[in-house]
């Protein structure tokens, strides 16, 4: 159960990423093609104004294809119609009419040129695959030539809509962290006892969950602290305990504490004690605890490059396995530990690598100082270096969560 909360949270901050990219597209004028509750392919589609919504096979997190992200090349016809040309040699005209209009720079005449290629492919008789790939480059091609297409828009708008998902994470982050403040977080640990460990020495004293520590070897415990530190300092001799139970004092026999991990213990876990906030308070807190987390993700990047740096380092499923603890042991805890996630995806997404957010607004922002498209090939270039710097990093997470889980 811990672990299905956990995996719906992580879905949950994706599907924000990317409803924020979608509502900002929206609107600034752009037209989203394509919004899924999950992966495609699609279970489930239906298609309302020229937007396709849809729950994706693929259950975790969201999707959002905003038309015509890169302009089109004429490159691009080669690979996408290829196929389709080498089993009808007649489309080839059609293709090369508009290769020659993207290669002037000619966008309008390229356009104008879909229709009749459009309707070659339709009379052509193709392979099954070659038609995919010729029907999804037109797509492609109608899309990036598009009034409304990403490329096309002014630089304002293509940083709002690219921002937007990082931002709602930001602001995802600030609202879980202090609505887990005025839930109640587990706070310090308490002279309460929550639960005894069973063939302990507590255990075999009579520990009793609900008991309260009120004196060991008749000195006061006036905190979990001082209890702490009476049973530590012990050395392993005799702890005489005495505690309050339904209100009356009763003292228990006499056990010796064992070590465990190097420490001495008596073998029980105290309750803690939940901390509250009013709204103001949860929200100042909250910003408090942000800020403290954006530190450490920012000055955790430069030690990526040492070896306790990569240690560190973790994949989906050590996030999942941390955020279903977190769950296990109290909701407002999940709470912050998504909140935390949530605002790493935010700055992490913002990291000036492609295909990245902060590589998509990097690139907005240097074609609106050259006033002129980045050519594609630059893009690809580039995300390939930003793709291989990520799968080492998933495979370095992944490594170190399976040494975790595995006791190594």
């Amino acid at each position: 159960m811990n672990l299905t909360i956990a995996i719906v949270g992580l879905a949950v901050l994706i599907l924000a990423h990317e409803a924020g990219h979608f509502f900002v597209a929206r609107l600034v004028g752009m037209s989203p093609r394509r919004f899924y509750l999950g992966f495609p392919p699609a279970l489930v589609k239906v298609r309302r104004k020229g937007i396709e919504y849809g729950i994706g096979a693929i259950p975790l997190g969201g999707y959002v294809k905003i038309p015509g992200m890169h302009r089109p090349a004429p490159s691009d016809l080669d690979v996408q119609f290829g196929p389709a040309v080498e089993e009808q040699p007649q489309i080839f005209p059609k293709v090369a009419r508009v290769r020659r209009a993207l290669e002037l720079g000619d966008l309008d005449a390229a356009r104008n040129g879909l229709p009749a290629l459009e309707e070659q492919l339709g009379a052509a008789e193709l392979s099954a695959s070659s038609e995919r790939a010729a029907r999804r480059g037109l797509t492609e091609l109608q899309d990036g030539l598009g009034g409304d297409a990403y490329w096309r828009q002014r630089t304002w708008k293509r940083v709002a809509v690219i921002a937007a998902g990082p931002g709602v994470n930001v602001l995802l982050a600030i609202v879980l962290i202090a609505a887990s403040y005025m839930i109640g977080v587990p706070g310090s640990a308490s002279r309460y006892v929550k639960d005894v460990q069973a063939g302990r020495p507590a255990a075999h004293m009579g520990l009793k969950p609900g008991d309260e520590i009120v004196t060991i070897n008749g000195q006061p415990t006036l905190d979990f602290q001082g209890v702490a530190n009476a049973i530590q300092h012990s050395g392993g001799k005799p702890l005489r305990v005495t505690v309050s139970r339904a209100g009356r004092l009763v003292p228990l026999p006499p056990a010796e504490a064992v070590k465990s991990n190097g420490r001495y213990i008596l073998g029980f876990i105290a309750q803690t004690v939940r901390e509250q906030r009013s709204v103001t308070g949860a929200v100042s807190q909250s910003l408090r605890d942000n800020g403290t987390i954006a530190r450490q993700t920012v000055t955790f990047l430069p030690r990526l490059f040492t070896g306790a740096g990569r240690k560190n380092v973790s994949s989906v499923v050590g996030i999942t396995d941390v955020s279903s603890q977190a769950a296990g042991i109290s909701f407002a805890l999940f709470l912050q530990i998504l909140g935390a996630i949530s605002l790493s995806l935010a700055l992490l997404n913002l990291l000036p690598l492609l295909p990245l957010d902060g590589g998509h607004i990097l690139f907005s922002i240097i074609e609106g100082l050259r006033g002129r498209a980045v050519g594609r090939e630059v893009y690809e270039r580039v995300s390939a270096v930003g793709i291989a710097l990520f799968m080492i990093l998933m495979f370095i997470g992944l490594s170190n969560d399976i040494g975790r889980l595995g006791g190594g």
